[in-house]
């Protein structure tokens, strides 16, 4: 910002110091504005390049056409009822059929989620659900979404492909495994006849992290974040976003275990206290048996006593029913 603002004060130093010093001008007092136009426009150009966003450009140029064809209705409906359409006229009318028809292409787009969905059926806004690469990696939104749990248009930003991309890319075989997994998850949503999967080029260059990013697109499609991330989960909520955590729907189907009920349970290991043993339900439920340890490798049944929810699941606690 500093560098434009420079860069424009120089132009209007170098204008002024032609006006005053050189050869004699027809119209000098024409200079000044002049150079201060050229500057403004050579500074939004600049900006322009470096915050371009197709998806931008297409609504305006769109809207520009729709402003054009309403001037010219309006101007013909004008002239049809015998009224003197000056050029004053003429330019008002222009000028307000254009805002109208940004607008309403704007309108249109932003009902639409700014997703493109004109391959499918028309879809409100409340219905477009960004994924994230936590979730699409973990794999199990495909698994909900063809249960028909999540339905609308799940939108795929670019960046979050990006990601997916470098981590597929990567040198580190775990990472590399997690992002083709991520990959092969997508295709799955794409194939299925019906999934709506948008991917949108909408994107933030001043906004550097994913998930701040993220944040900002559910704010601007009025949509909401799919995610496995605890802290995106929080950002969210704090800004107003709608987050849809796919941990939390597995942790909320799981059945309910109640004290006094009791299970049978393989003890695979120590627990970390004196004479703990560690087992797990079939939903990778963890169960704490007290004084269990000296039962590892072997079936038992056991009381539950004890019931801890967390963000990050649930933890049963129970002991050795003789």
């Amino acid at each position: 910002m500093i560098i434009r603002i420079l860069f424009v004060l120089v132009c209007v130093a170098l204008a002024s110091l032609f006006v005053f010093t050189g050869p004699g001008l027809s119209s000098p007092y024409l200079v000044l504005p002049v150079v201060l136009a050229v500057a403004a426009g050579v500074v939004l150009l600049e900006w322009f390049a470096k915050n371009f966003n197709k998806e931008i450009v297409t609504r305006i140029f769109k809207g520009f056409v729709a402003g054009l064809l309403l001037g010219a209705g309006f101007t013909a409906i004008a002239r049809s009822f015998g009224m003197q359409v000056t050029w004053f006229y003429r330019t008002f009318i222009y000028l307000s059929s254009l805002y109208i028809g940004v607008a309403l292409i704007s309108q249109l787009d932003l009902v639409l989620g700014r997703v493109g969905t004109s391959a499918g059926p028309s879809v409100h806004a409340e219905s477009v659900k960004v994924l994230d690469t936590s979730v699409i990696i973990d794999g199990r939104i495909a698994d909900v979404v063809e249960t028909g749990f999540i339905e609308g248009v799940l939108v795929v930003p670019k960046f979050v492909l990006d990601e997916l991309q470098q981590i597929a890319d990567s040198s580190d075989s775990i990472k590399r495994s997690r992002g083709r997994r991520g990959l092969d998850v997508l295709n799955r949503l794409k194939k299925d006849k019906n999934t709506l999967v948008r991917i949108t080029d909408q994107d933030f260059p001043e906004i550097p992290d994913v998930d701040s990013k993220l944040v900002k697109l559910g704010k601007e499609l009025d949509g909401k974040v799919v995610t496995n991330d605890f802290n995106l989960f929080k950002v969210a909520e704090i800004q107003g976003v709608t987050v849809l955590n796919i941990n939390q729907l597995a942790n909320s189907l799981k059945p309910v275990v109640l004290p006094g009920e009791k299970m049978k349970i393989v003890v695979i290991k120590e627990g970390k206290d004196p004479g703990q043993g560690i087992g797990y339900l079939d939903d990778g439920t963890m169960v704490v048996v007290d004084s269990g340890k000296k039962y590892v490798g072997e079936e038992i049944q056991v009381s539950v006593t004890s019931v801890l929810q967390t963000p990050a699941g649930r933890m049963i606690f129970a002991k050795y029913e003789s």
